[in-house]
């Protein structure tokens, strides 16, 4: 815990209901498996809405670095990006950040380059889970050098093609291990086919994102859930118009307001039909006792008398979990999350970090390896450290809303998927 990050007084607001409407920005998960296609294409890509964060800027930045094209231009419609493919060229170095999408998706990509490409990151960077990627990339005859650690910092001698063929790859600490794969599966000269052998898939609705935007692409994808083997042929990709639609995730702590407070938020564009893992809080914050409705304005959330704890399993959307937590310490029962062990290699620890924040403030939350159970208690003010993870950040400023008195470590850790979450909180609470 760095206690040289400066506090966030988080706005109280206590029972005072809600009205209003959010524009969420777009989605991180969309934005970057939309650039690593664009810069396959034959011809240029609009990515319209795009979010522009600490993770899209580490992505545009790491393409840039290997010859893409990428110019921000804006008209009556808002800010859009213009992706123009090129042949991928080193030395390059490539800064990951924290960022598990780079760090995943850029690898593969950058093997299709003619030269060096370097990889490093922060810190916690190396400790997070990359060695099923690297392996892969080494199986499929790419030399790297990572000294024999699996993790960054890292070198590809990347020659310009990659050959393709077949892989198993265990992908059970992170979909984007295999979705790093399939992203550039067009662009391998025999394509690829990835089984996953290993424990249960994490987020498979992440999966499914990766599937429906290499078709939107123009890519061949062929998929046996049976036998946990995906297929993507070799072939071009053609470049699109598209418009990245709002991050369902970020609008947890938005939806939460309401839920918190009393009263009702309206998430506008969200979409109908989607592969989003966050669609998921419809249902979710249903259960725990608001009003969902779709109306002409967007999603309405309306809160109920009460926040009721939730029994669920977590492992397709772990993602939802921080705020999903948030809202059981201040729910009428007790509440336990289950299957969500893959948490512990996110940008933090989150199960390890949910349960000493949330104690830490008089709460009883009991940690197990793969879920948490969380025990309504009167909660008290104090600091509510994040660890550099955006997710931890926003659930303390969800529980500051009816504790007085919490203190929010580093809250500009939340640029890394939202450009001025601070701003649009306290907008909303005016």
């Amino acid at each position: 815990m760095n206690s040289s990050h400066p506090l966030w007084p988080a706005p109280f607001r206590g029972t005072k209901p809600v009205d209003a409407i959010v524009t969420i920005p777009g989605s991180k998960s969309v934005t970057n498996r939309a650039l690593i296609l664009a810069a396959q294409a034959k011809s240029p890509s609009i990515i319209r809405k795009p979010l522009v964060s600490r993770d899209s800027e580490l992505m545009s930045a790491g393409l840039a670095a290997m010859g893409v094209g990428i110019e921000s231009k804006s008209d009556s419609s808002g800010e859009f990006w213009v992706i123009t493919p090129a042949t991928l060229r080193g030395p390059a170095k490539v800064d990951v950040g924290n960022a598990g999408t780079v760090m995943r998706f850029l690898p593969p990509l950058a093997a299709l380059a003619d030269g060096d490409i370097s990889f490093d990151g922060d810190a916690r960077s190396y400790e997070r889970p990359l060695g099923p990627v690297i392996k892969a990339l080494e199986d499929l005859g790419i030399k790297i050098e990572h000294e024999g650690r699996y993790s960054l910092p890292m070198v590809l001698k990347s020659r310009g093609a990659i050959p393709g063929g077949s892989l198993t790859i265990d992908a059970s600490a992170s979909s984007q291990f295999l979705s790093a794969l399939l992203l550039v599966g067009p662009s391998m000269t025999n394509g690829i086919t990835v089984k996953h052998s290993g424990g249960t898939l994490p987020s498979m609705p992440h999966i499914e994102m990766t599937v429906q935007m290499l078709r939107d692409f123009g890519a061949t994808v062929t998929v046996d859930p049976a036998e946990q083997t995906w297929r993507v042929e070799p072939g071009e990709l053609n470049g699109v118009d598209l418009v990245i639609e709002p991050d369902l995730s970020n609008a947890s702590p938005f939806i939460s307001l309401a839920m918190v407070c009393g009263g009702s938020i309206t998430i506008s564009d969200w979409p109908k039909k989607t592969t989003q893992p966050g669609d998921q809080l419809r249902d979710i914050f249903t259960a725990m006792g608001s009003t969902v409705e779709f109306t002409d304005a967007g999603l309405k959330v309306t809160g109920g008398a009460s926040i009721h704890g939730i029994d669920i399993d977590l492992h397709d959307v772990g993602e939802l979990t921080p705020s999903i937590a948030a809202l059981a310490a201040l729910a009428d029962s007790p509440s336990h999350l289950r299957g969500i062990g893959h948490l512990r290699l996110h940008e933090t620890d989150r199960l390890a970090a949910l349960t000493r924040e949330i104690n830490s403030i008089g709460g009883d939350v009991t940690e197990e390896e793969t879920a948490l159970h969380i025990t309504p208690q009167p909660l008290h003010s104090g600091v509510f450290h994040t660890y550099e993870d955006h997710r931890l950040a926003t659930a303390g400023a969800v529980i500051g809303l009816v504790v007085e008195g919490i203190e929010v470590e580093n809250i500009a850790t939340t640029r890394k998927t939202l450009t001025d979450f601070p701003g649009l909180w306290k907008s909303l609470l005016q």
